[in-house]
């Protein structure tokens, strides 16, 4: 089959989040499934920008061709950004001949975590009477209303519940992220159950096999801290206010006296705030680092003997969470201290850490407290069952295979 996979913030390894498609295309690839993945030049989630001057210009990148198009660039959750989205929708929408002629999908997958590119996607879909299927990363026009605070009334949240409608409505089937959507789908446009699968995130195991070394710096202090038989605390990923780093911290200032590091990997918006509260509060026991590249990551994770997880509370999270940090902690064989609010849970499922209130600093440091009781064989076969698991249920190879059956399931634009 021909797939053509819609995703504006398509990433790489290289270029950064987001890594689902790419991961998801190779595995097709390695199935004799021919691939095309059309993405924004630009995207607030990635650290590396591809380099583009032409609309529509392609580039392989691990022998996976991607396509670009020209949107802009833009910073924050302002006007530029939601004009990127109606560059990028409006130029595959009138483009819609051209790419079916090229490439012929036999299946195109509307997966930009906005519904937009749904009106492009099926009529890119309509006029190869190709397969038309919807993948939900995040459930618009809901992230501006519950979490952005936005009026129903306001005209774009208005143009979102449209196209949230007409994607569910148009598609052979819907792809979710969540595990729980389906009831709030199924009121806003999705015909019946059976066109709803849930597919995770995951992990690509030979990715694993092939891991860089980290950097100098960060090996140097992880030397020390283990020199100095520290218990360490990691964290690695995006610095927001959703990942609840601040309770991180007011945890570490009320356990100075303690033989624990906490150890804090990446970048973001709440960076220089984090190394200011560090500074000014004296938190010697609180290390903040540089990124790392994705194949340096199992590297970071394996110098840790507990991973941390938070999140502030969010009504979305209702629907059940997807968060790549946790298919890579699992994978690191490590204890995790998992602070999500979400009915989906595979820390608990897996056994293979503790769960913590994170309104609630008192209830982390006890957390940290009771994983650095036990012993170290205790925490290797607690860390081993989350490795187990998330080889079993979120293999990037398998979660391809689940998503060929929904190919398979999915009628052609036009069949009933």
């Amino acid at each position: 089959m021909n797939i053509l996979y819609i995703d504006h913030y398509a990433g790489s390894p290289e270029m950064g989040m987001e890594f689902r498609p790419y991961y998801l295309a190779r595995e097709w690839q390695k199935r004799n499934h021919k691939v095309r993945i059309v993405g924004g030049d630009f995207s607030h989630l990635r650290a590396k920008q591809p380099s583009v001057q032409l609309d529509f210009q392609k580039e392989m990148i691990d022998g996976i061709e991607y396509q670009w198009i020209k949107t802009g660039q833009y910073s924050g959750n302002g006007i530029k950004r939601a004009i990127s989205m109606l560059r990028f929708t409006g130029k595959m929408w009138l483009n819609a001949k051209k790419i079916v002629r090229e490439f012929q999908p036999d299946v195109v997958i509307t997966s930009s975590t906005y519904p937009m590119d749904s009106f492009a996607g099926y009529r890119i879909a309509k006029k190869a009477k190709a397969k038309y299927i919807h993948e939900a990363h995040d459930l618009w026009p809901l992230t501006l209303t519950e979490i952005g605070g936005m009026s129903e009334k306001h005209p774009f949240v208005i143009l979102m519940a449209i196209a949230e409608r007409y994607a569910y409505s148009k598609s052979g089937q819907v792809v979710s992220l969540f595990s729980h959507a389906a009831e709030h789908m199924l009121s806003h446009g999705m015909q019946n159950i059976d066109k709803f699968t849930v597919i995770p995130n995951g992990v690509a195991e030979a990715d694993w096999q092939q891991q860089q070394p980290i950097p100098e710096k960060h090996a140097k202090l992880f030397e020390k801290l283990h020199s100095e038989n520290k218990f360490i605390v990691c964290y690695t990923g995006g610095h927001a206010l959703s990942n609840k780093l601040d309770l991180l911290l007011d945890v570490a200032e009320n356990m100075q006296d303690e033989n624990i590091a906490f150890v804090l990997v990446g970048k973001g918006v709440e960076k220089e705030h984090l190394e200011n509260r560090v500074r000014e509060e004296d938190l010697r026991n609180v290390y903040l680092l540089p990124p790392v590249t994705k194949t340096q990551v199992p590297g970071i994770l394996g110098q840790a003997d507990v991973l941390y997880i938070g999140a502030a509370a969010s009504p979305l999270y209702r629907f059940g969470v997807s968060l790549n940090k946790v298919y890579d902690y699992m994978m690191a064989a490590k204890p995790i201290l998992y602070g999500v609010q979400a009915p989906n849970n595979f820390i608990k499922d897996a056994k293979c850490g503790v769960t913590f209130n994170a309104e609630v600093p008192q209830d982390l440091i006890e957390s940290i407290r009771t994983i650095e009781s036990l012993t170290e064989e205790q925490r290797m076969e607690m860390g081993k069952r989350g490795q187990e698991y998330v080889l079993q249920h979120f293999e990037y190879g398998a979660l391809a295979d689940n998503f060929c059956g929904v190919m398979d399931r999915c009628p052609r634009v036009g069949e009933k």
